[in-house]
């Protein structure tokens, strides 16, 4: 959606239905992505039925290596893990902390190497290996950073969907204490570029 057609959409609304329609817009944004992976699985799923009758179809996803550096999101990962275990259907214990190894790299590959030559069962579960991930890796203000960067974020030239996008990926880093819609509405906002769309939901 470009935007001349949300200036559109909101010139025709009052305040109250202009907040929601950007919460609403940002939700669909949120939803976007889980519905795309559930058709992609039920599609693979439906055509795993009819050839591959004897075994559940599984949709291998590709996600990206945590290296244990400050730029890269740990909560980010974990979700893009939990997608990948679950696509995969992954059910065995030992088997999910396996395949979380593997996609680790640089000094966080180094460090789940060096606990395994200490102790084989040093990450035992799931569970296990992703708090002690947290614990080694997550940096103390990692949520502080994202929100001050979600709190100040512009829309700059991008359009709005990849605006709205990076805005959903700064929420996802936010869990301990997310923010609320209306602040999240403000700040969407407040983020556009100056023009109609920016102004009109504060004229007097």
């Amino acid at each position: 959606m470009g935007i001349h057609a949300v200036s559109v959409m909101l010139e025709a609304l009052n305040r109250d239905a202009q907040h929601a329609t950007i919460a609403k817009f940002i939700q669909n944004e949120r939803d976007a992505e889980r519905e795309k992976f559930e058709r992609l699985r039920q599609q693979k799923a439906a055509a795993g039925g009819s050839m591959h009758s004897r075994r559940p179809e599984t949709l291998k996803i590709d996600i990206s290596k945590y290296r244990g550096v400050e730029e890269d999101s740990l909560l980010r990962w974990f979700v893009e893990l939990d997608d990948a275990i679950r696509a995969r259907r992954i059910d065995d214990g030992d088997m999910q902390v396996a395949f979380d190894q593997s996609n680790l790299a640089g000094r966080a590959k180094t460090w789940a190497l060096g606990l395994k030559l200490h102790d084989p069962y040093a990450l035992g579960s799931l569970e296990v290996f992703k708090s002690r991930l947290r614990q080694t890796f997550e940096p103390p203000r990692a949520e502080f950073r994202a929100l001050t960067e979600l709190l100040k974020l512009k829309k700059g030239k991008r359009d709005v969907h990849a605006y709205a996008q990076h805005l959903r990926h700064l929420m996802s880093c936010i869990s301990s204490n997310p923010v609320d819609e209306h602040t999240l509405v403000s700040v969407f906002m407040q983020g556009l570029a100056d023009g109609p769309v920016k102004t009109h939901p504060f004229r007097l």
